[in-house]
């Protein structure tokens, strides 16, 4: 995957910074192309994707107490923000044999409190947007994305980023777009955007002549570095050929995979019209063989497929430790008021979720220097793996 390649003009970019003697307004050239390319109103960057998520909530104008209903399988940047402001974080489950939440999971922990939902397109696969959108406009629920590791994926040939009221965008030099740090924030709402930038990029202050800065609110300086913004708007002139490339190694690696028995990539939603590849994932059947995932997936990383790994630190809930204890001692925002019941936080209270993590097998991104070739050599690791750690009764199985 390392040494990424980069746009061709981003080494331009950054000698532009640097020659301008750091006068040159970098940030809001790439804000406003990325917002042109995704056909956004607003984009406000930031220094990273967890500062994009707290920048976002933190515009919100909900009461500490109040629900964020989340995907359950995602990263501690998702929910930092949240915890932050004093919201609470409300886990739906996934649905069954994947690692994304839908409608039917999500209406489930619809409550009075429920304010808005934040869905996670993970590894780049989208949720099936539209079904969570009538759903959270029946119930008066703002709807934000964590696209962080989907950028430029496709659902129904819209963008990612464009499918709620706003989304969230990482810049990490290992995600689809990637720069040395970075990420940024997506809508259509000038008031929220305004907020935003008033949080973060001003911190929450005014100028006001003969005193000066004012602060009428708890405000971050959360902007992002002009040669970080060189580097992703030299990014962002190659991310549309690099996206359809991910889209197209892994439309041929995942069949690759689903022929070798006891083995089952992530299924790609036919609503996924492009799917910007973040990370190679598969669900190993226990049933098949006689080790665990963990050894599986060391063997996968000594025969040279770089980062294959579990991901049980994905469940939420279950990785947490603080919001564990906050919710038990009900200290923070789960004392009552401000939170009106009592909240548990544990693997078992998403068993979709748990079930599928226990034999979720990952490694790092398709990269844009992927080839077919290299999908036949993955597809050959994984199968002499598989068939080296295989159960005695498949064996005699599949020689009948």
């Amino acid at each position: 995957m390392f040494p990424r390649i980069v746009g061709p003009n981003c080494l331009k970019y950054v000698e532009e910074v640097i020659s301008g003697g750091l006068k040159v307004n970098m940030t809001e050239r790439f804000e406003k192309a990325f917002a042109e390319r995704l056909g956004v109103k607003h984009c406000i960057t930031t220094p990273g994707c967890t500062s994009a998520l707290a920048t976002l909530v933190s515009a919100l104008r909900f009461v500490p107490g109040d629900e964020v209903i989340v995907s359950p399988i995602t990263d501690f940047g998702t929910v930092q923000g949240l915890c932050v402001e004093g919201y609470i974080p409300v886990f739906a489950d996934t649905e069954a044999g994947t690692v994304n939440v839908n409608a039917e999971t999500i209406e489930e922990c619809i409550t009075d409190r429920t304010r808005a939902v934040l869905v996670v397109h993970k590894t780049g696969l989208v949720c099936d947007m539209d079904p969570i959108n009538e759903l959270a406009q029946k119930h008066n629920l703002f709807v934000y994305e964590d696209a962080c590791q989907a950028a430029f994926s496709e659902y129904k040939g819209r963008l990612v980023g464009t499918l709620a009221d706003a989304a969230a965008f990482s810049f990490d030099p290992e995600k689809t777009m990637g720069s040395d740090i970075g990420g940024c924030v997506v809508t259509d709402s000038d008031e929220l955007a305004s907020r935003m930038r008033f949080l973060a990029h001003d911190r929450g202050a005014e100028w006001i002549p003969g005193f000066g800065r004012y602060h009428h609110e708890m405000g971050f300086s959360y902007r992002m570095p002009e040669c970080t913004a060189a580097i992703c708007l030299g990014q962002l002139e190659v991310i549309g050929e690099q996206a359809a490339h991910r889209d197209r190694i892994a439309r041929i690696l995942w069949p690759l995979l689903e022929e070798i028995p006891g083995i089952t990539p992530l299924p790609i939603p036919e609503n996924v019209t492009l799917f910007s590849c973040w990370m190679v994932g598969f669900h190993m059947d226990p049933r098949h063989f006689q080790c665990t995932a963990e050894a599986f997936s060391q063997q996968l990383a000594d025969a040279g497929i770089p980062g294959a790994g579990t991901a049980r630190y994905y469940l939420m809930p279950e990785a947490l430790a603080f919001l564990q204890k906050r919710a038990e001692s009900k200290s923070h925002q789960f004392a009552m008021p401000p939170a009106s019941r009592s909240y548990h936080y544990s693997a078992d209270s998403c068993p979709n979720a748990k079930a599928y993590l226990k034999n979720f097998i990952r490694w790092a991104s398709i990269g844009e220097k992927y080839r077919p070739e290299h999908c036949e050599m993955i597809a050959d690791i994984v199968r002499a793996v598989a068939d080296r750690n295989r159960s005695s009764e498949r064996i005699e199985q599949r020689g009948r």
